[in-house]
């Protein structure tokens, strides 16, 4: 305790070492601070005038809050002042010595709050640490003075918008404890809301969500940072969620987005939180109830969302017993009654079984537990689908009824699915769900919805495909042409003969008994006997023809009667399309299905109903694919209705015409008799002569109409037909059917263009396209090389009204050099000769001669400047050079000529170092791992984080770059990933931290020597 030496302070010697020495002792992480604490407390309650301690102990401090790195012996030093000054907080209930205990503290606060503006970022970011830490550390009821919070609150404002991301981290947890979530216009609230959404930093980001308080306000910012760029601050979302915010906060479509992106995320550690944190937290508000959380998320609607969270509800059971514990109330017939199913249980009970049977062998003796035979499972199905309600136009009008039929058309469509996981390998059980699925297709009352469903269960059960074919047709006769009652017209004459002699019989009837009285009355009986004997005769005559008569006016027969109404014919075309769908299309088209095309599919096209032509289109784009004669015939057609039908109709016309050309290619119009490989000739002067010749320019014409109209559809006000056509293309050129940088100077235009900002899917299927199209390989790097041109050229001449006006393109530059870098490429070769960015140089510099006065050769040099331009000697690079030299001479902007002359110093500098390298061979050899380092580093892409960022986002290129330069200035929070290196020695870590690590006692030495 006597190795103080400070003559500057006037206070005794021990005090002077006991403030110096505990701060020398707190450095060290092994001595006891309660000790150094208490014993530094003693001596300050001792004291009666605590200016100079304030003064020692703030001197003492400032050594450790000029450090900006977060070391050891630092941040020891801090934790130590902070619980030094929280002991000094005064009980609520002790009042009396409130000012007095609390003056060390309060002081404190004010030198950090006189320090917050400094010019030293250590400073700024040491005082917001110790501010956070302080108030970290008061009680819960802790009171201190409203002017001093004020004056905390207002200086931690202006400080989490420093320029350091640190300084902004410390900030904003500082403010936790001063922040008001009830009161909508909280300052503290309203800037956690300004750095959620716009802060660059992830950091940042993640500290504000660890600390703002869930509220209705804050929500929804909260809620947005799911969908965050990076996969920390996405993950730490979820955990928020999961442990600040109640499942009924949230609407269903939010629950249901959660889960689905959670459980989707392209990172494994956002998945792995949402599965252990967020659906176990809503199980435990639902008391465990599977079933009940499933209500929560309205499964009808979003069927695939509940179906991949109960399989992560699942796969977090250890034991059979766990998955059994709510079989979904099964009964002694492993079956859920009819009258207990509801959407949640079905749809458990199908997730439980298709999990259980993923397991393979390891699944099957749960799966007898909790699925029966397939015979008792099909006279199940039956019994249910039966039981649909059909409903009448007047009842499609009550969405009661309406709403009812849509829950058993869920159940029902739920149940077909488990006839996916029904053991059918018994001969008995197939046959009999065979049966029964063939008996629920030909039911009137089987709902539309259904249809391709079942049918595509029992094409699965059925083994061969001849059998498939002819059952189907079989069931589509029977539905379209089914067996009916029918009476029989009667002749008309015929009916009268048998009339007027019924009538006759009835005339002799009378004379006869007429006769029979006379005789009786004349005693005459043998007569009277004969007579009655003629009468009885004549009685059984006339009721044999009464009989005969009332039979011909009920003459019933059964005969088939072919059916056209709507619902029969949708039901029909969905067997029929569900079959062509199902079988391959190597096998060819039968004389069956060719059948089934011409006399169903064909006519319905042309059918009034548009539900029956849409279904009619998709089956014969279907069949089409089976058969390139048949997509000869009826390209026509499908072209005719891309353009004339409706919206609906169209988008199923163009998808089928899509699959053609995707299947085909550009020459579908061709005729097989003339294939195009055989169609070759040489001679100009036959050419006007030749059939084939001008077969194949028709063709030619016919694909290049094709080609306008897709062009055409781009531009089109329906938001589903242009998106359609975008993908469609995108496959196209995907894969190799189409090369056109004309199309795809379009389809960059289109990602970008703000009339297409609420279109999610037409934005991702694009961004998607662009990435893995430039990189599969080097003529596809190229085939983007020359759609540059053609892009910028139309950005700039767009007019002042036109949506692309308002593109950045500086953004649009940066994508297509990041585009056509050549270690973008997948499977990057070794190249010979030019790269793709030498010939973008070539061709920006001959742009820019062009009109060296234009505005868009600020552009153009700026492009220019992020290209990786091949340093070799050749041909290439001497144009190069002679370019840049001619725009040089011309080009008067000063930004300009600097930007030339940069990268001509650069080319002459590089090609004067590989050429007195490659004259000294046997340096090269003897050094050839440093040459590699020395190449490695002249070709690196300056500009690759912007790039990359741009590939996937539309338009936050500028703001990507700035948010890295952030991360990279953040010490602790955004260290970045070192190269792989050999693992050092357990002593060799030892002394390199040793060496590393921070000692403030000889700065403090240092200080009081020299004073």
């Amino acid at each position: 305790m006597g190795r103080g030496n400070i003559s500057s302070i006037n206070m005794t010697g021990d005090t002077d070492l006991e403030i110096e020495e505990a701060f020398r002792r707190a450095q060290k992480a092994h001595n006891n601070k309660a000790k150094l604490i208490a014993s530094l407390k003693n001596r300050y309650i001792k004291l009666e005038d605590k200016k100079e301690f304030h003064e020692e102990f703030i001197r003492c401090l400032k050594y450790a809050m000029i450090i900006y790195t977060r070391e050891p012996a630092v941040e020891n030093v801090i934790d130590f002042v902070t619980k030094f000054a929280a002991c000094f907080e005064t009980p609520v209930n002790e009042e009396e010595e409130e000012e007095e205990d609390n003056g060390f503290l309060n002081f404190l606060f004010n030198f950090l709050l006189e320090s917050h503006g400094a010019n030293s970022h250590a400073v700024r970011f040491r005082v917001c640490q110790l501010v956070n830490k302080l108030l970290g550390s008061l009680s819960e009821n802790a009171q201190i003075d409203d002017d001093l919070c004020d004056r905390i609150h207002e200086a931690m404002l202006v400080r989490v918008t420093d320029k350091y991301p640190n300084v902004r981290i410390q900030a904003a947890l500082a403010m936790a404890r001063l922040q008001d979530p009830n009161n909508p216009d909280c300052p503290t609230i309203k800037a956690y809301m300004l750095l959620l959404e716009n802060d660059s930093n992830p950091e940042v980001r993640r500290a504000v969500l660890s600390c703002i308080a869930p509220s209705v306000v804050t929500l929804s910012k909260i809620y947005k940072r799911t969908r965050d760029v990076k996969e920390k601050v996405r993950k730490l979302t979820y955990q928020v969620l999961a442990e600040k915010v109640h499942i009924r906060a949230l609407s269903i479509a939010q629950r249901v987005s959660l889960l689905h992106e959670g459980l989707n995320d392209s990172a494994d550690s956002v998945k792995e939180v949402v599965k252990t944190h967020l659906v176990p937290a809503w199980l435990r508000l639902m008391q465990g109830d599977v079933l009940q959380l499933l209500h929560k998320l309205d499964v009808e609607n979003c069927a695939e969302t509940a179906l991949i969270t109960l399989h992560a509800i699942f796969s977090m059971a250890t034991s059979s017993d766990e998955l059994l514990q709510n079989a979904a109330g099964l009964d002694e017939r492993k079956l859920i009654p009819v009258d207990s199913l509801t959407c949640e249980n079905v749809l458990y009970w199908r997730a439980l079984c298709e999990f259980v049977k993923s397991k393979g062998d390891e699944g099957e003796e749960i799966l007898e537990q909790i699925l029966p035979e397939a015979a008792i499972f099909a006279e199940y199905l039956y019994s249910f689908l039966k039981s649909i309600t059909q409903l009448s136009e007047e009842q499609r009008a009550d969405m009661t009824q309406l709403e009812i039929v849509m829950t058993q058309e869920f159940v029902g469509q739920q149940l077909i699915l488990l006839v996916g996981c029904l053991d059918t390998s018994e001969e008995g059980g197939r046959k009999r769900m065979v049966a029964v699925l063939k008996e629920i297709l030909v039911l009137p009352n089987t709902p539309t919805s259904l249809i391709g469903l079942l049918v595509e269960k029992l094409i699965g059960i059925l083994r061969d495909d001849t059998q498939k074919i002819q059952v189907i047709a079989e069931i589509i006769s029977d539905v379209r042409e089914p067996i009916l009652p029918i009476a029989e017209p009667v002749d008309e004459n015929e009916k009268r003969k048998k009339q007027v002699k019924l009538a006759e019989v009835r005339v002799q009837i009378m004379e006869a008994k007429q006769s029979l009285e006379e005789c009786i009355s004349c005693q005459d009986f043998s007569r009277a006997a004969e007579l009655k004997d003629s009468i009885s005769q004549l009685e059984e005559l006339k009721n044999q023809l009464a009989l005969e008569a009332s039979q011909s006016t009920d003459n019933i027969k059964e005969q088939r009667m072919e059916k056209s109404d709507p619902e029969t014919l949708l039901k029909c075309l969905t067997m029929c399309a569900e079959l062509f769908k199902q079988m391959s299309i190597k096998r060819g088209i039968c004389p069956t299905m060719t059948a089934l095309t011409e006399s169903l599919i064909l006519p319905s096209v042309s059918n009034p109903n548009p539900a029956v032509r849409n279904m009619a289109i998709v089956g014969l784009g279907t069949a089409a694919l089976h058969s390139k004669d048949l997509a000869n015939t009826h390209l026509v057609l499908l072209l005719q209705i891309t353009q004339l039908d409706e919206p609906k109709i169209r988008i199923s016309a163009l998808r089928a015409l899509i699959d053609q050309l995707l299947l085909n290619g550009l020459n579908i119009l061709q005729d097989k008799p003339a294939p195009p490989a055989s169609q070759s000739p040489d001679s100009p002067d036959n050419s006007n002569e030749n059939p084939n010749q001008l077969a194949k320019d028709e063709e030619e014409s016919t694909v290049q109409s094709i080609l306008k109209m897709l062009s055409e559809f781009l531009d089109s006000e329906i938001c589903e037909l242009r998106t359609e056509t975008a993908e469609g293309l995108a496959k196209l050129m995907y894969c190799g059917r189409i090369v056109s940088p004309k199309l795809l100077s379009r389809l960059v235009l289109l990602w970008y263009n703000p009339v297409t900002e609420d279109d999610q899917r037409l934005r991702h299927c694009l961004g998607v396209f662009l990435q893995i199209y430039a990189r599969a390989s080097r003529a596809n790097q190229e085939c983007v090389e020359e759609s540059f041109l053609l892009t910028t050229r139309t950005l700039f001449n767009a007019p002042v009204t036109s949506p692309l006006s308002e593109v950045d393109t500086s953004n649009v530059a940066e994508l297509y050099v990041e585009l056509t870098r050549p270690s973008a490429l997948m499977q990057p070769a070794a190249l010979q000769g030019a790269s793709v960015h030498d010939s973008l140089a070539v061709r920006i510099c001959n742009e820019i001669l062009r009109d060296v006065t234009a505005p868009e050769v600020r552009l153009y040099c700026k492009t220019l400047s992020w290209l990786e331009i091949t340093t070799e000697p050749g041909p290439a690079n001497n144009e190069l050079q002679l370019l840049l030299k001619d725009i040089l001479q011309e080009v008067k902007d000063k930004y300009c000529t600097r930007v030339i002359e940069k990268l001509c110093n650069k080319l002459n500098r590089d090609c004067c170092t590989k050429s007195s390298s490659n004259q000294d061979t046997t340096l090269l050899a003897l050094d050839d791992n440093a040459e590699e380092t020395v190449t490695k580093d002249e070709t690196k892409p300056k500009r690759a984080k912007r790039g990359q960022k741009k590939a996937s986002t539309a338009k936050n290129g500028r703001k990507t770059s700035k948010a890295d330069l952030s991360s990279d200035e953040s010490d602790e929070e955004n260290v970045p990933e070192a190269p792989p290196s050999v693992r050092p020695t357990r002593r060799a870590k030892i002394a390199a931290l040793d060496k590393t690590k921070q000692d403030l006692t000889a700065l403090m030495n240092q200080e009081a020597n020299g004073s």
